[in-house]
């Protein structure tokens, strides 16, 4: 497999960033993946994806390889949260179009597929707290079923400052009806995260920033039961599970 890869790399919900020889080629299922000068590369498995993956190896000046990678399955926790105002959960009509026009923003924000290698130098914590969500857990709001929970729940104080987990460029910085206050960061070859729930954005659609920099406060706006920041990560549109690619301690 490629030189910084490993196989325990290899499983649902998980971020994979690795390096080859410059001027190798890849492809992931078919898919071109970008390759940045000094080798680095990322690629996403997502919650459910199968058992399976063919990654295509093309050194240079040689010929393609395949090489089939085993994808972990992983067990997913069952979350249930009561308290909920009934908006939030079941929209009332008037609000849909809004909806719509931000799930549509946010689709095409995540085609973003800039040159600059970021999260090659990996990510920090964005906020420290205790987790109160995790990645992938099936979510029963109000006692309905919804969709999965994709992102990383930290339970702090509204006013906290939060950070940029990584070097990037803001992508969006505005009030989602879902999200609240909302911070979406590229930091290339289509790695994103996302801070939601904010009561205060510092940062401005555009804006470069350095890893650790401050984007703003933390909040309870949105859809909440309480005041938390809501990180998530995306390779495209490929939720995969923050935990995975942040330090194993918090600080």
């Amino acid at each position: 497999m490629p030189a910084s890869a490993r196989a325990a790399d290899h499983a649902q919900g998980s971020l994979v960033v690795g390096r080859v020889a410059p001027g190798t080629r890849l492809a992931l299922d078919g898919r071109a993946l970008r390759v940045g000068p000094g080798g680095e590369y990322a690629l996403g498995f997502g919650r459910d994806h199968g058992p399976e993956a063919v990654l295509t190896v093309t050194p240079p000046g040689g010929q393609p390889q395949r090489q089939r990678l085993a994808v972990a399955r992983r067990e997913w926790q069952v979350q249930r949260l009561q308290g909920l105002p009934g908006a939030m959960v079941t929209p009332p009509p008037e609000t849909m179009a809004r909806i719509i026009r931000e799930r549509d923003r946010l689709a095409a924000l995540r085609k973003t597929d800039s040159a600059e290698p970021h999260f090659a130098a990996g990510f920090v914590w964005p906020a420290t707290g205790r987790i109160s969500g995790v990645y992938g857990s099936q979510r029963i709001l109000n006692g309905e079923a919804r969709a999965p929970h994709l992102g990383l729940d930290v339970a702090v104080p509204v006013g906290t400052p939060l950070r940029a987990a990584a070097a990037g460029r803001v992508l969006l910085a505005m009030d989602l009806y879902f999200t609240g206050g909302t911070v979406v960061l590229d930091h290339g070859f289509g790695v994103q995260t996302l801070y939601a729930h904010m009561s205060r954005l510092e940062v401005a659609e555009g804006d470069q920033l350095a890893a650790g920099q401050r984007i703003g406060l933390s909040g309870a706006t949105g859809r909440v039961t309480g005041p938390h920041l809501h990180f998530a990560m995306n390779w495209f549109a490929t939720a995969v599970d923050p935990a995975g690619a942040l330090p194993a301690t918090q600080g």
